[in-house]
């Protein structure tokens, strides 16, 4: 196979293809069925998933929860409004937090930002990361309980930017998914968002197990790859729990030969970051930064349920490399042709 440069992922993306609403129903999405094998594409809804699993399969689920990570902020003296994507927490004593700020060009180092009506909380920019990137320090005085319930009253849910319309209220239950734990995302396992607790009943009664893996996503997922040569893009790093239970439940559906599944690309790069010699997964807890581009040899998961793309996404190289370009291609096209719906709030492909 010839090496695959980032033109190779370029495809036509009509601009009202971009979903900005999520299905009425979570389950009710539609669901695109790739069979690798015989190159074979169905057109289903995404519960009719059940059909494909059976009794000792694995589902490997991300139980990341998204925290409201973007505020709005009002800079000293002038007034002028600045956006505050909080990106993650860096020191929990001090009240430190690695943000981005919109527009950029107006904050320096010792800027002071005031947030809420009543400019009840205060930061400080006390360093610059990158262009667009800050350190702020809160000040708040207070137990930090109280300084995380204020932020997540003055924050709203992030939805991603390519989302013209306003935040609306079911955005926080929907920008969600019902298995969310562990909070530290800023933008959501999107594939997990089809799962309703309903179907998850329902094959749980058939007797597919559930893994949970937790990998916070970062906006790194979405960061455009700007090198021609894949080999030089670097994807920013994110936290990965992988805990001996979850191994264990994955590593035992292997052995006896069950499907294991991994519910969306973070579910993907988080088990694809911990594997032994002999293809078992091992618990983990620390950073990955892992980019997955073909030519790649996937060694836990034998299917994948994940959304449908951006054109030059490392996304969309995931997937090629886990179902093959031309088949891939082929997809895509016709996901256009049928009018699928695509991104975040977009519908689904079952990978098998």
């Amino acid at each position: 196979m010839s090496k695959m440069k980032l033109s190779d992922f370029s495809f036509h993306l009509p601009e009202e293809l971009i979903a900005e609403y999520p299905s009425e129903n979570r389950d009710e999405a539609r669901l695109m069925v790739i069979h690798r094998e015989s190159g074979k594409i169905e057109h289903k809804l995404f519960k009719d998933i059940i059909n494909y699993f059976s009794d000792g399969d694995v589902m490997i689920m991300n139980n990341t929860r998204v925290f409201p990570a973007r505020m709005y902020g009002n800079k000293e003296k002038t007034g002028a409004k600045i956006e505050v994507f909080l990106l993650r927490e860096l020191n929990r004593e001090s009240l430190l937090w690695d943000v981005l700020v919109d527009p950029a060009r107006k904050i320096r180092i010792g800027n002071k930002l005031y947030f809420g009506d009543d400019d009840s909380l205060v930061a400080e920019v006390i360093d610059n990361t990158t262009s667009r990137g800050r350190t702020l320090r809160f000040l708040f005085d207070g137990p930090y309980e109280e300084f995380k319930a204020k932020i997540t009253e003055l924050g709203e849910t992030p939805l991603p930017k390519y989302i013209k319309r306003e935040v609306e209220p079911q955005d926080e239950d929907r920008y969600q998914t019902i298995f969310a734990k562990v909070e530290g995302a800023v933008a959501a396992p999107t594939a997990g968002l089809h799962f309703s607790r309903e179907l998850m009943k329902r094959l749980e009664l058939k007797g597919v197990n559930f893994a949970e893996v937790t990998l916070h996503v970062g906006l790194g997922t979405f960061r455009p790859v700007e090198v021609e040569d894949l080999t030089k893009h670097k994807m920013d790093s994110e936290q990965v729990i992988i805990t001996e239970k979850c191994s264990e439940i994955v590593n035992e559906a292997k052995r006896n030969k069950r499907r294991v599944c991994a519910v969306g690309t973070t579910s993907m790069r988080s088990i694809e970051t911990s594997v032994s010699t002999d293809g078992m997964l091992k618990p983990y807890d620390g950073w990955t930064n892992k980019f997955i581009f073909p030519p790649y040899d996937f060694s836990v998961a034998d299917c994948l349920i994940t959304n449908f793309h951006t054109p030059l996404s490392t996304l969309l190289m995931m997937i090629s490399a886990f179902c093959g370009h031309d088949l891939m291609m082929e997809a895509y096209k016709q996901a256009v042709d049928e009018k699928y719906r695509f991104y975040s709030y977009g519908d689904a492909m079952l990978i098998i």
